[in-house]
């Protein structure tokens, strides 16, 4: 029998305990979920769990070469799952989580996980909405990536997520619509100095005047030019 989505109205207060535990028992199974974050909606699954983040990269029609961030509850848990962090990443993360950036980081080789072609890595963001981080704290640590088939624009809302995804995920959470179509600003911090790697909801400048040696990111050439 087909499986059917659940979507659950998180602004509702008395729905809002039901979303939480309903997307944590799909998580738990390895399924995944649609949640709010404060840029854009995010499809997540566990990001301890291989076959889970292959479920979710199947249902973006993503491969493994690029692999999903992962969000988190509280900037403590970096240490948990990065080593080596330089002070500037401890430095953007004290001035910027939560919110709409994401650093890159030497993985925590100890770490039991696969999030595909990562090559020692991983993407940590800690997002500033509310349902996103009472979920986090129930869950652990997810992997997430935006709401939406690869190629497509990312969703601002369940409904554009669920054309998208449909029954590929098993848990929607409806937070309302999303302000901004705008991605997080990625920063990789395993470089000196550290380079913003995609251009997002938070300005190079704010980041510099944080970090000032933070470099823009590199312009592609224009192919029809």
């Amino acid at each position: 029998m087909a499986r059917v989505s659940q979507t659950v109205d998180c602004t509702d207060p008395a729905s809002r305990a039901e979303g939480i535990a309903a997307a944590q028992n799909a998580l738990s199974r390895g399924e995944t979920v649609v949640l709010p974050t404060d840029t854009v909606y995010g499809i997540g699954a566990d990001a301890f769990s291989p076959q889970a983040v292959a479920v979710l990269l199947a249902a973006k029609g993503r491969s493994r070469a690029m692999p999903p961030p992962v969000l988190i509850a509280r900037p403590e848990v970096m240490d948990a799952l990065a080593i080596d962090v330089p002070e500037q990443a401890r430095a953007l993360a004290h001035a910027f989580w939560p919110g709409p950036m994401t650093l890159i980081l030497q993985a925590q080789p100890s770490l039991r996980w696969d999030l595909g072609e990562t090559h020692g890595t991983v993407a940590l963001r800690m997002p500033a909405d509310e349902l996103a981080l009472d979920l986090l704290s129930a869950t652990g640590p997810l992997a997430v990536s935006s709401a939406n088939r690869t190629g497509m624009p990312a969703a601002t809302n369940v409904t554009e997520a669920r054309s998208m995804l449909a029954e590929s995920v098993a848990v929607y959470l409806d937070a309302g619509e999303r302000a901004s179509s705008a991605a997080s600003t990625i920063i990789d911090a395993t470089v000196s100095p550290p380079r913003v790697v995609r251009s997002g909801a938070l300005p190079l400048a704010e980041v510099q005047a944080v970090v000032p040696s933070v470099e823009p990111e590199a312009e592609v050439p224009d192919a029809h030019s």
